[in-house]
């Protein structure tokens, strides 16, 4: 089948959805609200002072990722589609240093066999340095454990938080130490809200199956080094955004920017669509035969429930995340070459560091490291002691109080280096500063659990057997690039594009918004 079509967004989501629309045989249209492309994987420039080759003063244009600097191997969606742009020669692992967790009792290295912070080996030297001997002798617990609550759990499909889970198996100290930072700086959220099945799919069942949480760990991470679950890109994720707009504009398909849909409307078998520019006025109206909703699921119930008749009732539905502020700083610091926090820290609430993540981004990717240096004529670097450092902030539901995107850029830049210099350990002074940067995301942290989460699934259920809409995102799928990528591939495999399609994952471990 093919007709027209609408994608409504053009975040990673909305761009791979026009180009397996175009490939399926449709026309497409892709409109996007904002005058970029890829969402969060899309690139930023800093300026920042260099030394030419010939020993003089200059400027050189550095480009960062403006958000998410890696993806998640598990399942090999992202890898195909990569390859299949030509980028596959451009994948890079990431330095095997591991990552840290900052707590509020202490800041300890990251379990290297671990899962969400979960241990996955309870003997590992790691794990005795992270906890207290009391805290190591009750994770150890976890081994010889009655599972009988899990297995009724499981079988009733009864869901399960991840706190609840990881307290009753391992202790509060696990929980506290290593499980809240993972879940938190990477997941924006409280282990006590989050269901374990949203963020670590098929966990609880092998636990259940191996007899133990750790050793359910072990079963689902196997021997991985740290770094091994994520993966990146040579010059940055932001390639992939690039290669996917060249390939649409190849394609033909027709792609809008700073206009927005204002509203839906349902014609016969088919759709209408009212654009609109930024100041509301409108543009022009679409017949088409086909619509795919990529947008956060806030906007997508502002244009599906008054088409519901009354189904979805009369409430504003799921409120809008504030979203993610990335601090980014370039800095001379010597103290920075040991990579005292491996490729980064992550970070619980209730500490005495308001970011939730930092990435030591130079440690963490070779490429980064040797551009950021520039090696001169004779191969030595002219800046051998300059680092890239990610800070991020913003927790779903943190109120008012929590700095994020709502925060100004002086208050993120100057909380922002006193928290980078808190977690690394180094001191870090303005002096020490040659360009600095704040990123915005706004909405990018899809509800996890409460009333939100419930408004999201209840939209999700009505929209599923509208005909001819489709909806993508990782409000629907769930956080990370692999999860979106998968559940892309998984709503457009009908369409005959693409059979040998990965079963799409909810949640990735993986640093969509400055996670080591």
């Amino acid at each position: 089948m093919s007709g027209t079509a609408l994608v409504v967004g053009g975040g990673i989501a909305g761009l791979l959805s026009a180009r397996r629309l175009r490939q399926a045989g449709w026309d497409v249209t892709l409109a996007e609200a904002t005058s970029v492309l890829g969402g969060a994987l899309s690139s930023r420039f800093l300026d920042v002072p260099s030394i030419s080759q010939s020993g003089t003063g200059c400027t050189q244009a550095l480009e960062l990722d403006g958000g998410a600097e890696s993806f998640a191997v598990r399942g090999t969606a992202v890898r195909d589609l990569l390859e299949e742009l030509g980028l596959g020669g451009r994948i890079v692992a990431p330095a095997p240093l591991g990552s840290w967790l900052h707590g509020p009792e202490a800041t300890v290295p990251a379990p290297r066999l671990g899962l969400l912070g979960i241990p996955g080996d309870l003997d590992a030297d790691d794990l005795a340095r992270a906890l207290s001997s009391a805290g190591l002798e009750r994770a150890r617990a976890d081994a010889h454990a009655p599972m009988d609550r899990w297995t009724e759990a499981l079988a009733a499909g009864r869901p399960v938080t991840v706190a609840e889970l990881v307290a009753d198996r391992m202790g509060e100290e696990v929980l506290t130490r290593l499980v809240g930072p993972v879940v938190g700086g990477v997941h924006s959220a409280d282990p006590a809200v989050v269901d374990v099945e949203r963020v670590a799919p098929g966990l609880l069942a092998a636990a259940v199956a191996q007899g133990g949480l750790a050793a359910g760990v072990a079963a689902l991470r196997g021997g991985a080094t740290p770094g091994a679950a994520v993966a990146g890109l040579e010059g940055g994720m932001n390639r992939l955004t690039t290669r996917l707009v060249e390939s649409l504009r190849e394609d033909g398909v027709t792609v809008l920017r700073g206009v927005r849909v204002a509203a839906l409307s349902r014609v016969g078998e088919g759709w209408w669509a009212q654009i609109s520019d930024r100041d509301d006025e409108v543009v022009r109206g679409l017949d088409v035969d086909r619509v795919v909703l990529a947008v956060d699921g806030s906007t997508a119930w502002d244009l599906l429930s008054p088409l519901s008749h009354g189904v979805l009732g009369e409430a504003d539905g799921p409120a809008l995340s504030d979203g993610v502020a990335l601090a980014t700083f370039v800095v001379d610091a010597p103290g920075l070459d040991a990579a005292p926090r491996g490729t980064g820290v992550l970070v619980a609430e209730g500490t005495d560091v308001a970011a939730k993540a930092l990435t030591h981004a130079t440690v963490k990717w070779d490429w980064l490291r040797d551009v950021v240096a520039r090696p001169g004529a004779d191969g030595e670097p002219r800046h051998p002691h300059r680092h890239v450092l990610r800070l991020s902030y913003g927790r779903h539901g943190g109120g008012d109080e929590q700095l994020g995107p709502r925060s100004g850029d002086e208050e993120l830049l100057t909380q922002g280096l006193a928290d980078a210099a808190a977690l690394t350990g180094v001191p870090l002074a303005e002096q020490d500063v040659v360009a600095r940067a704040v990123t915005r995301w706004r909405h990018s942290i899809p509800p996890q659990a409460g009333p939100d989460r419930e408004a999201t699934d209840a939209l999700l259920a009505w929209a599923a057997p509208v005909p001819g809409l489709d909806a993508v995102g990782s409000w629907v799928h769930g956080t990370g690039l692999a999860a979106i990528v998968a559940g892309v591939e998984a709503v457009f495999a009908a369409d005959g594009a693409r059979a040998d399609l990965d079963t799409p994952t909810k949640n990735d471990e993986t640093n969509e918004d400055g996670a080591p």
